[in-house]
């Protein structure tokens, strides 16, 4: 289970509703910030999450509606003590370029941050390791070089089956313990019990692809295939396809059309414009894809394998 909440949702600029884009990522213990427009702190606030253990930001690219936030919250967590106790930064080699100057030459100046901040290349592939998932980075074809986006994936499990392990015999406690961790196990009266014997089919965890700005989808087919919530921009219509696709965009319809394609369970639309009404934009995606959704700052979701996406929190929000 992964739970996403939508700090930002504008494109380019904000506006009375939106903030600049931000999106933060719970997954068990961890917290991952997947850009960081301007105003991101205060959203974190309004939305009630707090700061601490958010270590790590994600950069979907160099543009500067998606990373001028960081000097603030640079500039807040090396002020407060024990907020965190690290900062580990991805992402492609211009956006790491810019934010390293912002930090160090406008925030910091010469001044020790206190935490150590590591900055980390992105390149396609598994870039972190949980317990019980993986966060692999993508490649997205935008203007300019060094675009990505993120796939958060629970690793497949095969559950265990305790009518199974009564039939045979296995004792509660430790052995079967060793069984779900895929050991054999020998009983007391000598049997040998594999874990082939007490495990079910397996079963594929929760996928949740995230998509910043792009200007195609066929790339990302492979990567989004099956996902349990696609979160993908939705910045032009289809009556502007022509513009979109010169400043390196897709539609609200392209977007959907991608999802419906690829399987996907739900949908969210991001990085939406202040030029259309969100009803257009929702009539537009639900025409290839019935059940998209439009996010709005402070959306609250949960993602479970095989139900899509479903709002923790809806006070005000209602589609």
């Amino acid at each position: 289970m992964f739970e996403v909440v939508f700090l930002g949702t504008s494109a380019s600029a904000p506006s009375v509703y939106r903030n600049l884009p931000a999106t933060l990522i719970i997954a068990d213990e961890h917290r991952f910030l997947i850009d960081c427009g301007e105003g991101t702190q205060r959203q974190i606030l309004k939305s009630g999450i707090g700061f601490k253990k958010l270590s790590n930001i994600l950069l979907t690219h160099a543009h500067l509606d998606h990373i001028l936030g960081i000097g603030g919250v640079v500039s807040t967590f090396t002020s407060w003590d024990q907020m965190i106790d690290k900062m580990d930064i991805y992402g492609g080699r211009p956006a790491l370029e810019r934010v390293d100057s912002l930090i160090y030459d406008v925030v910091l100046r010469g001044k020790n941050p206190g935490i150590p901040i590591k900055m980390y290349e992105l390149h396609p592939g598994v870039i972190f390791e949980g317990k019980n998932f993986d966060v692999s980075a993508i490649p997205v074809t935008h203007r300019g070089r060094g675009n990505f986006g993120f796939v958060f994936e629970e690793h497949s499990r095969r559950p265990f089956l305790p009518e199974k392990a009564e039939e045979l015999g296995v004792p509660a406690g430790p052995r079967r313990g060793q069984l779900v961790r895929g050991e054999a196990v020998t009983l007391d009266d000598g049997r040998e019990i594999t874990p082939d014997m007490v495990l079910g089919d397996t079963i594929k965890g929760t996928k949740f692809a995230y998509i910043g700005d792009t200007n195609e989808t066929d790339t990302l087919r492979d990567y989004v295939q099956d996902a349990d919530l696609l979160v993908i921009e939705a910045t032009f219509l289809e009556s502007e396809a022509d513009e979109a696709a010169r400043f390196g965009h897709i539609t609200a319809k392209q977007a959907a059309q991608l999802a419906e394609a690829c399987d996907v369970k739900s949908l969210m639309l991001n990085h939406v414009s202040r030029r259309y009404r969100e009803r257009d934009i929702i009539d537009e995606a639900r025409s290839a894809f019935p059940g998209a959704i439009v996010a709005r700052d402070l959306d609250h979701v949960v993602i479970k394998r095989g139900e899509g996406a479903s709002r923790k929190e809806d006070p005000d929000n209602t589609h």
